[in-house]
This record gives C-alpha cells, sequence and structure tokens, in this order.
C-alpha cells in the first residue's frame, strides 16, 4: 500500500473514513478482497507470497493497514511487512497494546508505517520514529514516508477527502484514487531511487507494464455498519474487477 488518506472522528457515528491504493509489481500473486477461510472474522485481501494483508477490517471493527517507507539507506528485515496488519486483525489486544509488540520487534521488518484501531481508538506507528501514537480526531494522510509527510500526492488525495461527505458515492472516492496528476519535477521527493521512478510514483494512480496500483480501496466504518470495497487493476491501470462487502458491526 502507498497511498492512505483518512478522517478519524472516534465522537461520530462514523468514526473512520479511508481511501487507499496499494502498489506492487503485478507479478506479485494477490487474492482480492474476501471474508478469510483461515479466519472468517477478517475481511481483506491478501499477499499470496507472503500471507500478509496490506489493508483489512474485522466483523468486530478492528481495522489495520501498512505503507513501506521508501529509504535506500534503511536495512532490510527478514520478515513480510503485511504479518503486521493481518495479525493485529486476528489478535485481540488494544491498538496500542499490539502497537507497543510491533515496535519492539521492528528491526526485524523493513521500513514501514503501520495504522492499527478500533471504533474506539486508532494508534500510528513507523519504525523509524520510536514510540507508538494514538491519534487525535483530524484528517491525515501516509505515503511511502512518515505520517503526513508533504508529498504532492498526498496533499491533493487529503484535501479531496475531506470535500467528500460520509454519505458520498463510492465513485468520488474513487475518483480521488484514480488520479494519474503528474507533479512538476521540483516537487517530486527524492528517496534515492531516481527521477524515472520518481515520476512514475509520483501520481496517486500508478501505471506501467510492470509496475502499479493494483487495488483502489475505500472504508467505511460505522459504529453500526461497515463496508469495505476494492477495484483491482492489471499492467497499464486495466481494471479487473471489483470487490464489496457491507456488514453489520458486532459488539464481542
Amino acid at each position: 500500500m502507498c497511498l492512505i488518506v483518512f478522517t478519524w472522528q472516534p465522537e461520530s457515528d462514523m468514526p473512520l473514513r479511508m481511501a487507499a491504493n496499494r502498489d506492487e509489481f503485478y507479478a506479485r500473486p494477490t487474492q482480492a478482497l474476501q471474508w478469510w477461510t483461515d479466519a472468517p472474522q477478517v475481511l481483506a485481501g491478501r499477499d499470496v507470497q507472503a500471507g500478509g494483508t496490506w489493508l483489512g477490517v474485522t466483523r468486530s471493527g478492528r481495522f489495520a493497514a501498512l505503507t513501506n517507507v521508501r529509504d535506500l539507506s534503511l536495512p532490510q528485515g527478514a520478515r513480510s511487512r503485511g504479518e503486521l496488519t493481518a495479525d493485529f486483525l486476528t489478535a485481540s489486544s488494544t491498538p496500542l497494546a499490539y502497537a507497543e509488540q510491533v515496535h519492539a520487534a521492528a528491526g526485524d521488518y523493513s521500513g514501514f508505517n503501520l495504522l492499527v484501531g478500533t471504533p474506539a481508538q486508532l494508534v500510528y506507528y513507523n519504525s523509524q520514529e520510536g514510540a507508538p501514537r494514538v491519534l487525535e480526531a483530524g484528517s491525515y494522510g501516509m505515503s511511502n514516508a512518515a505520517l503526513d509527510t508533504p508529498w504532492p500526492k498526498l496533499l491533493r488525495t487529503r484535501e479531496g477527502l475531506l470535500g467528500l461527505t460520509a454519505e458520498a458515492p463510492l465513485a468520488h472516492y474513487l475518483e480521488l484514487l484514480a488520479d494519474p496528476t503528474q507533479p512538476a519535477d521540483h516537487h517530486l521527493p527524492d528517496t534515492g531511487i531516481g527521477l524515472v521512478w520518481e515520476r512514475l510514483l509520483g501520481s496517486a494512480f500508478i501505471q506501467s507494464e510492470a509496475y502499479g496500483t493494483r487495488a483502489s480501496s475505500v472504508l467505511r466504518l460505522g459504529r453500526e455498519r461497515a463496508e469495505l470495497f476494492e477495484r483491482s487493476f492489471g499492467p497499464h491501470g486495466v481494471a479487473l474487477g471489483d470487490c464489496h462487502e457491507s456488514f453489520i458491526v458486532s459488539n464481542e
């Protein structure tokens, strides 16, 4: 997952609204959004190669999302970052307690941003920053740097999300995620991968022959109902299909 924007309003009837793009090589095997057979309470896509996920929610309203940190100077971890989200979705610990456990083992993973939450609490953890943070109500975004690092695509998409109501059609959320706007070179970050790659990764929606946006997701989590929508893509941004699940949030 390479771009996530979200609003967090824990006192409202809809604590979380999230729009996210997962960017990955098209060759990496992936299962589309579904209820997991080995963990029936979990609704998420799945990375077939390592077994984890980039974004998911449970019937009780637990949710988790992840992005990689793009920094070639960071050491590479031996374990898959996707297990961090999957493990939270199948756990029972509070978001803060879980993030503190992750902090103790962060050296096992390459750099990452992690969001874990329930309708009552949302916690952010960046593997390079130190202690987890309990987030206050507000609007946030993260890509492949720290929370709210002002990359052009993050600023543009976060602003667009603020212009949408909780009741807005899913199509309006997907329009934000499908934005191909390419920033000028002088606005692009320099993460050590070269200008050609920075240009490719500079837009919210990425498309090429080998690498691009594999899934666009919209999560709306209310106190009584939740929905998660996912649109999958193949090479050159060709849409492959949609998955949409709406369910009653249990109090378990």
